[in-house]
């Protein structure tokens, strides 16, 4: 092979020009195939002239692999020949080759050293390797690069830093890890304390290869220590924490070193130092407790640089926060809390109140990223945080932790004069009860030290700055005060918060500090006290902006504390004043109407039916609002738009929920009727801008005739609630149902966003659109109107051809909706008429059919829940067509038929644990059964035991079928008598069930944990969806007038000499059957 071919394709592949790019890596594709072709590569990544050349040839190889190694191992062996070749191209290579080409060898190492540990001799080489290096053998042209070797070892200790069998509940030590930590990393570790005294004694500059190699080796024991503890590596602990508590003095936080490259290496191993030191003390306590003084002696140094943080960079800053979470850490043990107890108030004083004051990089970031600044210092339920992101932790952040873990320890027993000598109690629960917390005894003393600004002090910067520290203090306190009488928190938030709202000089910093307290204080409040709060942040909630301030982090803190004083039981004495200003502030600014419209949502659900009066009036004002956000083009809707339909779908359902019973009987309620029709109007309003209006295709792309598909359980939630108001036709051309119909058909047709419980009111709305069509006859549901000219003669998608494809996709796709989609089955095939669309209907059941014939083979080895709604929907299809469905089972399976018949016997009988609970589950098995079993008459399979199986399954379901509806006749009598039984009953069941609680231990958790880890690999769990759809009764449609009992006894009339005679029936199961249905006496005594 060419290596000169393959790197002019390569360079091919970084041009400008698309169609260069594609048929350069469509031949790059082909020749991939030759088996030397990864060697090339190696040779181009590290031989080239041109460093394009290099890495472009590096990125393929990396993608070669992954592609050729997948993620379960399964793969033709790696060579020793290519192995040993990509080693020593690793091991010579430029740091941006070497990063790149890293990637790959990763991939490797995870399938053959990790996991098959098939690698012996890569451990010998590379300490040899790392032995002869340039750094440690001090050979100016030596072969091998050090920093190159410490990669790969790094790269080979990466896997161990997480636990790899979860199947285990305390997994020990990998022998790899042991391996690598006692023929590496310990005499690594002399080098690194050499290398550690080489870099102190520099003073005011830093060298590169010496600052990387410092990271990587720190990164390599990071990783080994971070969830277990080679024993190879217990001696070297205090010396190596003393290398890394030289590394972290040497950090400079006065803002006086420029950010070189060097010194940006150090800060990351200072980063590094810090979360070895937190992975010791979480960790390996046993190890890490006679190394504690030094620990607490070096953090501390650490924090007290927190006075310059208007100077730190992030890089130091989030060096001081992992020294906060160090402290954090070690407090949380006993030996931690003996040690920095005598510190607390130097703490509290020196670095934790320090880092909560304000400061002039809060005021930058109000004014320039408002939104960071709420992430960072006002967090609320209402903002959302996806992913990890470590710039959010900041040191005020850890300062607070801290704050809050000192608060709640406790100080020394309180002993009450003349008891010093009693004995505590037998039994006595609560060793603390007689002991008060820090935070009463030294926290909130100290901050009431400072004063709380006024009209005759507020100018004054100290005062505002050091009470916004004592605000975001207050935050921290949640669970002290807690602990503490609702008495005192009501002192506190009187004196020390609330008097801030009525200054006469507006203090937008303080005010908003002010409302994320009252909002993590919610808990807290006393109920005479919430009145107040809420008055307070009413007023925070309009504050209009302040000159050139603008006060959206005081309306949107606001926000999120009425809605955690909402979610704690506060039901404000008026809703609509409240109502209307959050409504009257959506729209004004887009950021700010994203967070109202969300609190919208949970002052709905919190107050109910005190909200429901209002909700036609609000739902007016907002469709107007919303229908103005909504784009012409087919891009996806702005997260405005999806939050206010998100709103509107939580009004409907608490305007559904909140109609009282004698309505729904007789709809004689005036103002509930012209509300559901207001509201219904409303809704159809707004979907018929969002779908009917016609779609303006973006400049370039091709057009379409579909709206996006934002939004899709909420617009279903509205769709469902206007189709509940329609009584009669003329509502349906009125409010455009059929039209709105078909658009949501198509969008659920096409829809592949499978989310739990993004997906309910999808399936509530199908049902609702099959009972529409059977009141109204809707328009395009069976057979999809012809388009116009020029248009092909072709039917478009109908109806129920749309929801058919949602459902067979929810079946083949998502294990979570297969219940609901399963229940669906059986409503689209056996509800509607498809007297002029016959055609149609097969089609649903050769999909459905597949769909659920599919999903079942993929779970039949181990019987599980999931059986019972996929073999159900089978069955249902094969009553419209057997002939049809057994087609497709025999084409699905080697005899498919046999597999499905034979496991909807097992389903029906008592040895299945999830056996068939209502009565239209048993009947559509019994007429299912009765219908296999006459089949297996005509084929003449007489005594393969098929037959026997299904015959004796159809007796025990017939008789379970009987026993249900006797039983359900005599629930219906006591019904009165139980629900009397019940409300007497539920304060004890309550007081019972408190009492059995108790909390697992870790030993406890971990087992199962381990046995869970052990059934998903063995197979043995399936995900098998919402406990709640498993109880629902299935629509049956013409089914439900069948006479089930009629076809069973006439099957053994036409049969019996067959079915009683030609088979061995259990004598019991005669004698039950027999019971339940004694005019079959006489075919059983004909056939004996």
């Amino acid at each position: 092979m060419d290596a000169q071919q393959i790197a002019q394709l390569l360079t091919q592949t970084l041009s400008s020009d698309g169609t260069v790019v594609h048929a350069a890596t469509a031949t790059l594709d082909r020749l991939s195939l030759l088996p030397d072709f990864p060697f090339s590569l190696l040779s181009i990544a590290s031989g080239s002239e041109n460093q394009g050349q290099r890495i472009a040839a590096a990125t393929y190889l990396k993608n070669f692999t992954r592609r050729n190694i997948d993620a379960n191992g399964t793969h033709s062996k790696v060579s020793k020949e290519f192995r040993d070749a990509l080693m020593c191209a690793l091991l010579q290579v430029e740091p941006a080759v070497l990063k790149v080409l890293v990637e790959a060898f990763r991939v490797i190492v995870n399938v053959e050293f990790v996991k098959e540990n098939s690698w012996p001799e890569l451990v010998p080489e590379l300490r040899s390797v790392i032995q002869n290096s340039n750094l440690i053998n001090g050979g100016q042209h030596c072969e091998w690069k050090t920093i190159n070797a410490v990669t790969v070892l790094h790269s080979l200790i990466r896997p161990f830093q997480y636990f790899l069998n979860p199947k285990v509940a305390k997994e020990p030590v990998p022998p790899q890890l042991e391996l690598l930590a006692r023929e590496i990393l310990v005499p690594l570790l002399t080098v690194f304390h050499h290398i550690v005294e080489k870099a102190l004694t520099i003073c005011g500059r830093t060298e590169m290869e010496t600052e990387r190699m410092l990271l990587v080796v720190c990164k390599c024991i990071y990783f080994a220590v971070r969830s277990h503890m080679p024993s190879a590596l217990v001696p070297l602990l205090p010396s190596f924490c003393r290398d890394l508590f030289g590394i972290l003095s040497s950090l400079s936080f006065d803002g006086t070193l420029t950010l070189e490259d060097g010194y940006m290496l150090r800060l990351k191993t200072g980063k590094r130092s810090l979360l070895i030191l937190c992975a010791l003390v979480t960790r390996h306590r046993k190890f890490s407790d006679k190394l504690m003084p030094d620990i607490i002696n070096c953090v501390s140094k650490i924090v007290k640089h927190i006075t310059n943080i208007s100077m730190l960079d992030f890089q130091s800053e989030r060096i001081i926060s992992l020294a906060f979470d160090v402290i954090s850490r070690v407090l949380e043990t006993g030996p931690g809390w003996r040690l920095v107890s005598p510190h607390f108030s130097s703490l509290l004083d020196s670095a934790i109140f320090p880092a909560l004051v304000m400061n002039e990089k809060d005021i930058a970031e109000w004014e320039e990223d408002a939104d960071e600044y709420i992430r960072k210092n006002l967090p609320s339920d209402l903002e959302e945080i996806s992913g990890w992101r470590e710039d959010l932790f900041t040191a005020r952040k850890s300062a607070l932790n801290l704050l809050g873990v000192i608060a709640m320890s406790k100080g020394p027993p309180v002993v009450a004069s003349g008891s010093s000598s009693s004995k505590r109690k037998k039994g006595e629960k609560n060793k603390g009860k007689n002991r008060s917390s820090m935070g009463e005894l030294l926290v909130l003393p100290y901050l009431s030290k400072f004063p709380i600004p006024s009209d005759v002090n507020s100018p004054e910067t100290k005062i505002l700055n050091d009470y916004y520290g004592v605000l975001m203090a207050y935050g921290s306190l949640q669970d002290c005060l807690k602990e503490q009488k609702p008495e005192y928190t009501s002192i506190l938030v009187c004196t020390r918060v609330l008097p801030l709202y009525s200054l006469s000089m507006c203090l937008p910093y303080l005010v908003a500090s002010a409302n994320w307290v009252l909002g993590e204080l919610a808990s807290c409040l006393p109920e005479e006290m919430c009145a107040d709060v809420y008055s307070s942040l009413m007023k925070a909630l309009t504050m209009p902006d302040v000159g050139d301030i603008s006060c959206f982090p005081v309306r949107v803190s606001a926000a999120g504390a009425i809605s955690e004083l909402v979610e704690n039981d506060y039901l404000p004495p008026e809703w609509l004043p409240l109502l209307q200003v959050v409504v009257g502030r959506i729209g004004v600014e887009d950021e700010e109407t994203s967070i109202l419209f969300q609190l919208l949502g949970t002052l709905v659900e919190a107050g109910n039916e005190g909200v429901a009066l209002h909700v036609p009036q609000i739902i007016s004002s907002l469709v107007g609002k919303i229908s103005k956000c909504i784009p012409s083009n087919p891009e996806p809707w702005p997260q405005v738009v999806e939050r206010g339909f998100a709103a509107l779908a939580v009004m409907a359902q608490c305007w559904e929920d909140s109609v009282p019973e004698e309505v729904e009987q007789n709809e004689s309620s005036e103002m509930w009727v012209s509300g559901r029709t207001t509201i219904a109007r409303a809704f159809s309003d707004i979907l018929q801008q969002a779908w009917l209006t016609p779609v303006q295709p973006v400049e370039g792309e091709l057009a379409t005739s579909l709206p996006p598909p934002s939004c899709i359980d909420d617009s279903s939630a509205l769709l469902w609630f206007i189709m509940q108001d329609i009584t009669e036709s003329n509502a349906v051309k009125k409010l455009k149902i059929s039209e709105l119909i078909v658009v949501w058909a198509d969008l659920i047709a096409d829809w592949h966003a499978w989310e739990e419980m993004e997906d309910l009111s999808i399936f509530n709305c199908i049902k609702e659109v099959i009972n529409l069509h059977r009141k109204f006859t809707l328009k395009n549901f069976i057979v999809g109107e012809m388009p116009s000219p020029p248009a092909p003669p072709v039917p478009r998608r109908s109806i129920i051809e749309g929801i058919g494809a949602f459902v067979s996709n929810a079946i083949s796709q998502y294990p979570s909706a297969t219940w609901r989609a399963s229940s669906c089955v059986h409503v689209l095939l056996h509800v509607p008429s498809y007297s002029f669309g016959e055609g149609v209907k097969q089609s649903l059941v050769i999909v459905f059919s597949q769909a659920a014939f599919s999903r079942f083979n993929e779970i039949r080895c181990n019987p599980c829940s999931l059986w019972k709604p996929l073999l159900l929907a089978i069955s249902s299809c094969y009553l419209c067509y057997p002939d049809m469905v057994e087609k497709i089972l025999e084409k699905g399976e080697q005899e498919g038929f046999t597999v499905w018949a034979s496991a909807l016997g097992f389903i029906s009988s008592s040895r299945f644990k999830h056996g068939l609970s209502t009565e239209s589950e048993i009947k559509l098995t019994v007429i299912a059964l009765a219908k296999v079993v006459e089949r297996l008459l005509e084929l003449g399979n007489l005594h393969n035991g098929l037959l026997r199986d299904c015959f004796v399954s159809l007796m025990e379901a017939s008789v379970r079928l009987k026993e249900v509806q006797e039983e359900e006749e005599e629930e219906d009598e006591e019904n009165e008598d139980d629900d009397v039984d019940d409300e007497d009953t539920e304060d004890d069941d309550d007081e019972d069930s408190e009492d059995d609680d108790r909390e697992e231990t870790e030993e406890e958790f971990l087992d199962r944990c381990a046995k869970a880890a052990a059934a998903l690999e063995n197979g043995t769990v399936v995900e098998e969806g919402d406990v709640e759809d498993q109880d629902q009764d299935l629509e049956l449609g013409g089914l439900e007038v069948v006479d089930q009992q009629s076809i069973v006894l006439s099957l053994i009339e036409r049969y019996r000499q067959v079915l009683i005679q030609g088979q061995s029936l259990p004598p019991e199961l005669i004698s039950i059957f027999l019971n339940a249905f004694p005019d079959c006496s006489f075919y059983f005594q004909q056939a004996r």
